[in-house]
């Protein structure tokens, strides 16, 4: 297999506009943040006030979809582009992203880099975990994959993947050590579990919570996972290169508010240069066009529920290279 390293691609693009599309602008960053957590709590006393069996459906697909957003947020500090102190991004992105889906960043860091370093092999946690499981099985009929996708509103398919999740990001490993890094870590986190139920307790939203944080935590938010998860590394790829190892897609309205927030669409982009923030990656891409080698062979798909629709599966990986 080849390298996954853009350097070895020699593409010929402007050096000093890449330059510049790995500066950050924080602030950018925390607006999102923002905006994520106004949605939700907009949508969660919206229908809670005006109460219907079809606004609480959308009211849970709205909730986990911004869930969903804030992680990727939080992937994008996992790559260090959110504040320049780490430990104050850390702690920010663990408080409003990450402690709330009952993780960390630093659990989701170890994995991903590794992802990064060894993609679609052996070596990459992501790869490995997901190999063999039936929702990661391809070639897929487009029937199979829509009620894969139409079973996290029962929320057994979600709680499948909850426990998977947490088994994967959730407690500690055999490989932690109890360093004072990790023992500081665990006491922000057992400091925020405290005051968050302790204050459900306290203020008697019990009920809410259930319902507008626990059901779509365990539907939509797998859900949207799910989705995206196979656009980036599934279906018709024939990992034979890294342009053809992941894919981009190009999204509509929709898709980018529900499956596809702060450009992650653009997943190619991002393997290639994972120094380069979200809001940056339209702006490759585009430079990458102007490319010859990428224009002609970058895995580039047109939207979540039409492109990938058609791309459930003629090539199936057989062996781990």
């Amino acid at each position: 297999m080849a390298s996954f390293d853009a350097r070895d691609l020699q593409l010929n693009i402007d050096k000093a506009k890449l330059k510049d599309l790995y500066q950050t602008q924080p602030q950018m960053h925390a607006l999102d943040m923002l905006i994520n957590w106004v949605i939700i709590i907009g949508t969660i006393y919206l229908s809670h006030t005006f109460f219907h069996p079809l606004t609480y459906l959308l009211a849970i697909t709205i909730v986990g979809a911004r869930l969903h957003a804030l992680a990727i947020l939080m992937h994008d500090a996992t790559h260090f582009r959110f504040l320049k102190n780490r430990k104050l991004s850390d702690l920010v992105t663990n408080v409003f992203s990450m402690y709330p889906v009952f993780t960390s960043i630093e659990k989701y860091r170890k994995n991903h880099l590794s992802h990064h370093q060894h993609l679609n092999t052996e070596e990459d946690p992501d790869w490995v975990a997901k190999l063999g499981k039936r929702e990661f099985t391809f070639p897929k009929s487009k029937t199979e994959f829509m009620l894969t996708v139409l079973s996290y509103f029962t929320m057994i398919q979600g709680i499948r993947d909850a426990m998977w999740f947490l088994r994967r990001f959730g407690g500690k490993s055999e490989s932690d050590k109890q360093t004072k890094k990790n023992r500081q870590e665990s006491i922000q986190k057992l400091t925020f579990y405290v005051i968050q139920f302790g204050l459900i307790t306290a203020f008697g939203l019990w009920p809410v919570y259930l319902m507008y944080w626990i059901v779509p935590y365990l539907s939509t938010f797998f859900m949207f996972q799910y989705i995206r998860s196979v656009a980036e590394h599934f279906g018709e790829m024939e990992y034979d290169h890294l342009l053809t190892s992941t894919r981009t897609v190009k999204v509509n309205v929709l898709e980018r508010f529900f499956i596809a927030p702060h450009n992650v669409g653009f997943h190619l982009e991002h393997h290639l240069y994972p120094g380069v923030p979200y809001y940056h990656l339209p702006e490759l891409h585009k430079m990458l066009m102007e490319t010859d080698l990428y224009n002609t062979k970058a895995h580039i798909t047109q939207g979540y529920m039409s492109g990938l629709m058609q791309e459930l599966g003629s090539y199936q990986k057989t062996s781990l290279a």
